[in-house]
């Protein structure tokens, strides 16, 4: 019997082809990320120029290269924030609970930024923001996971389905509230990002129960001695927070350095906590050694990426012609171009990668390949350099952000797929957190980064960030033999 158990649940798996021949229960993971995300980059299409305009135009007046390194470490604490989520995850309530009360954290985060006026507000809402949107987003990716066998090879269509979700929330979200907030002000535009965080939560309430057994498990429970340590520490890590805080050390503007250097130690931790954990096998462990050069691949690709929310808001806002028919449209709508493209592509992708099946690229030449065409989306700036206020053309800056989404579906889904592919048992929840640290990097990079763009620099800045990202995609391509025999027979 316990051996025709296991097979007739897998056979269940298979059959249930509900959502667009994937299992029925992705519909509701697609459905709380969408609101989710409808959340987040509502509130992020308009919080860098929140940051930097005047008081006179609603915002706080902070400086530009302030400001972005500001968003860039809040992009970092994000995806850094999910090593929290998914240890909770792992060690204390389960990925579906997790996932539950961080989407909670998160609607609290908005409401913050919206009723609480000036740089209060900000502190607040972001921190929570930050916390609950990481425990919400390794989460929702390892659930995923467990609704499919480890051979269905509708895995990875499956989570580009998933993307979808995320882009129709990222698409949405920042056309609604940069409207509300060209119109009515910004604070508007941060309570209706808490309105779509609660639509969220509601329908997934509503259907959590119906998650697969193993998505309610905590696969390493702490012992007692083991939840005291971790009460400890987390007591220690606040106190330091408050204390550098409080006295300027971890000041606005070298925020985004100090997420930079917390989330490479962050890194370099897991990858040898994994690789030296007794609860990993020999093949589990030369899996996570492959998952490393991918993981660079990932922080470089994220790196020039973010951007979009830093160099290309400051882009938008002072060097393209938003001009429509003789109306201005928002900032913020720039945000809204890449979703579009993601939302046409990803079933394209998805319907590519089943057909292809087991002759597929390998995952180490899509991480390549991604990390390679992002560099030539940064190149495509350069015909564009120097041009002035209000000089580039539209169309010109929608075809590069149809190159960065080609990039994006070349890593981002496939990354999410892969890191539950290649984690290990015991690690099941963290190994996604851990792909998002290479996202939290990038995040953070991208806002040190644009305190080095200006106009006056635009040739030197696009030209060397984008051939700096090509090198590195052909190293991975070229790496890919070697990957593949740590791999284990994942692909």
């Amino acid at each position: 019997m316990s051996d025709t158990r296991p097979a007739a649940a897998s056979a269940q798996e298979r059959a249930d082809r509900g959502f667009f021949g994937q299992p029925s229960m992705l519909s509701a993971l697609f459905g709380v990320e969408m609101w989710e995300r409808f959340s987040f980059y509502g509130m992020q299409g308009i919080l860098l120029i929140y940051l930097y305009y005047s008081a006179e135009q609603g915002g706080l007046g902070i400086p530009e290269a302030t400001a972005a390194g500001i968003v860039g470490a809040y992009g970092g604490l994000v995806y850094l924030s999910t090593i929290v989520g998914t240890w909770l995850a792992d060690r204390v309530l389960g990925a579906e609970r997790t996932l539950f009360y961080a989407a909670i954290v998160v609607m609290a985060g908005h409401i913050a930024l919206a009723v609480i006026p000036g740089l209060a507000g900000v502190g607040v809402g972001l921190v929570l923001v930050a916390l609950g949107s990481g425990g919400v987003k390794g989460n929702a990716t390892a659930l995923v996971g467990t609704l499919y066998a480890p051979d269905d090879e509708r895995r990875d269509a499956g989570f580009s389905l998933f993307y979808l979700g995320i882009n129709l929330g990222a698409l949405v979200g920042p056309l609604l509230t940069g409207l509300l907030q060209s119109t009515a002000g910004f604070h508007l535009g941060f309570g209706l990002a808490a309105v779509g965080m609660a639509a969220g939560l509601i329908q997934y309430a509503i259907r959590r129960k119906n998650l697969p057994g193993k998505a309610h498990e905590v696969p390493s429970p702490l012992g007692d001695r083991e939840r005291l340590r971790a009460i400890v520490v987390a007591g220690v890590g606040v106190v330091v927070i408050l204390v550098l805080a409080l006295t300027g050390v971890l000041s606005a503007d070298r925020l985004d350095l100090a997420v930079i250097v917390v989330t490479s130690a962050a890194a370099v931790g897991y990858f040898a906590l994994m690789l030296g954990s007794r609860r990993v096998t020999p093949v589990e462990r030369h899996r996570v050694l492959a998952f490393i050069p991918l993981w660079i691949a990932s922080a470089a690709f994220w790196s020039l990426y973010q951007q979009q929310f830093t160099v290309v808001t400051i882009y938008s806002d002072q060097r393209l012609d938003r001009n429509l028919f003789g109306w201005e449209f928002p900032v913020a709508w720039v945000q809204s171009i890449n979703p579009i493209f993601i939302i046409v592509l990803s079933g394209v992708f998805a319907a590519l990668w089943t057909k292809l099946g087991s002759r597929q690229p390998p995952t180490p030449v899509k991480f390549g390949l991604g990390a390679a065409i992002m560099g030539v989306a940064f190149l495509l700036f350069l015909p564009m350099a120097g041009g002035g206020p209000n000089s580039a053309p539209l169309l010109g800056l929608i075809g590069i952000l149809f190159v960065f989404t080609i990039a994006e579906l070349m890593i981002s889904p496939v990354g999410l797929s892969v890191s539950t592919k290649l984690a290990p048992e015991a690690f099941r929840a963290q190994m996604v957190g851990l792909f998002f640290l290479s996202v939290a990097l990038g995040s953070a990079l991208s806002g040190a980064l644009a305190g080095f763009y200006s106009e006056d620099s635009e040739r030197a800045y696009f030209g060397v960030l984008g051939a700096v990202a090509i090198a590195i995609g052909v190293l991975v391509v070229l790496s890919t033999p070697l990957l593949k025999r740590l791999m284990e027979g994942v692909r």
